[in-house]
């Protein structure tokens, strides 16, 4: 099965409200940090249910904004979530984003990246569609150092980009980005059980769990257009 047929099943069953919930633990703290100024025009790769935009829209006021995923069924679910005629979502090629060139202010990106078949070619196009000055925050968790998130591909059977927080940095600068930040950002929401309910379904021990959503949780990294 096909990454975009994976996601079209996700999104006929619902699974897109789950995803955008247990996202939401990380991704309101980092997008909370992406200075996005009144108007300003916002591109969400991978955008699953949405939600990234209609947030940005209600917090911090961008502007006309456009949310792209490979998925077919994810646009339509998306489209369906919002009435707000500022927001677009349009099914897509991250290896060939169909926006014009200095066409951007800020790019965002949650738990997408990693499925880019190219993804330096990806982020030469993220490079190419911002103008000076402008963000790219891509937000993901899963990573190297992330050992406990590494069996995802398996259990997906779709193929995956595994990097270190170092192969990020040095993407972002070969793709001609300046990187201004990169961090983990813990999950402090998920719900840990006391050791003694270990072993759970899913879970080996308590320090397994510590370690992916405490120690871990998301890996953000910042690129600015120069």
């Amino acid at each position: 099965m096909s990454t975009r047929q994976k996601f079209d099943a996700w999104a006929e069953s619902g699974k897109d409200r789950g995803m955008e919930q247990r996202h939401w633990a990380t991704a309101k703290h980092a997008l909370a940090r992406m200075p996005v100024e009144r108007g300003d025009r916002v591109v969400d790769l991978g955008t699953g249910s949405g939600y990234a935009l209609r947030a940005l829209r209600k917090t911090q006021d961008a502007g006309p904004s456009v949310g792209l995923d490979g998925s077919t069924e994810m646009v339509r679910n998306a489209g369906d979530y919002t009435d707000d005629d500022a927001i677009g979502y349009v099914v897509g090629d991250f290896h060939h984003l169909p926006f014009a060139t200095d066409s951007v202010d800020h790019v965002w990106s949650m738990e997408a990246f990693y499925y880019a078949e190219e993804p330096v070619e990806t982020l030469r196009e993220v490079r190419r569609i911002l103008r000076s000055g402008g963000t790219f925050y891509c937000a993901v968790n899963f990573f190297e150092e992330s050992t406990h998130t590494h069996g995802w591909q398996e259990n997906l059977d779709v193929e995956m980009q595994l990097w270190s927080h170092g192969r990020y940095r040095e993407a972002f600068r070969e793709a001609g980005f300046h990187v201004a930040g990169q961090d983990n950002i813990p999950d402090r929401e998920t719900e840990i059980p006391p050791a003694e309910a270990f072993p759970t379904a899913g879970w080996g021990s308590r320090e397994a769990m510590v370690d992916r959503y405490r120690v871990h949780g998301t890996l953000l990294t910042v690129g600015v257009a120069p």
